[in-house]
């Protein structure tokens, strides 16, 4: 059980801090509750304790999850690019994909949906919905990373991207025109 002033990992969510652990009537029962403080952001909730497996709230990784998760940066896709459905339906089905992993929580599988989309984003601009997925991911796993390690945003936000830089700081068509021979 969670202990007042520990870090959680709230899945889809981030890094929020136990402030309380209270008792509330709710009806004709006591229930306890946690009231979860996010870090980088500005929210508060009470999470009823028997909620909390459920939810899959849990602490965050150890530091040998981390370096894995960050290694798994540098791993090609699991799936190869070029089968990648990028129609509207394949998106849609990636996307509850991409989701269900995301509300898991696990540091790893975040990971993976962030290298994809990275290597996505070589191939094709992406769509707003696949934007919106790559900053979640990579959010999430920046906040993670920054209370295991103790480092700064940016600090943990080159380390993530380090793998792309290639593909982030060059256009396309640049990537293109270097890679043919002279």
């Amino acid at each position: 059980m969670f202990k007042l002033h520990d870090h959680v990992i709230y899945p889809a969510h981030g890094v929020a801090l136990v402030d309380e652990i209270s008792d509330k009537k709710v009806g004709e029962n006591n229930i306890q509750f946690l009231t979860l403080n996010f870090v980088f952001k500005d929210m508060t909730i009470l999470v009823p304790t028997y909620n909390v497996a459920t939810i899959g709230i849990r602490y965050p990784s150890s530091e040998s999850d981390v370096n894995t998760a960050i290694h798994e940066l540098s791993k090609k896709p699991e799936k190869i690019l070029d089968s990648i459905d990028f129609t509207p339906s394949g998106w849609n089905r990636r996307h509850k994909d991409y989701q269900l992993k995301i509300q898991m929580g696990k540091l790893i599988e975040v990971a993976k949906i962030y290298r994809d989309l990275m290597y996505i984003a070589q191939q094709k601009d992406l769509s707003f919905g696949e934007r919106v997925v790559l900053q979640t991911t990579e959010e999430l796993i920046t906040q993670e990373i920054q209370v295991v390690k103790k480092k700064e945003r940016e600090a943990v936000v080159q380390v993530l991207r380090n793998p792309f830089k290639q593909f982030i700081f060059h256009d396309k068509s640049f990537l293109h025109e270097a890679q043919q021979p002279t």
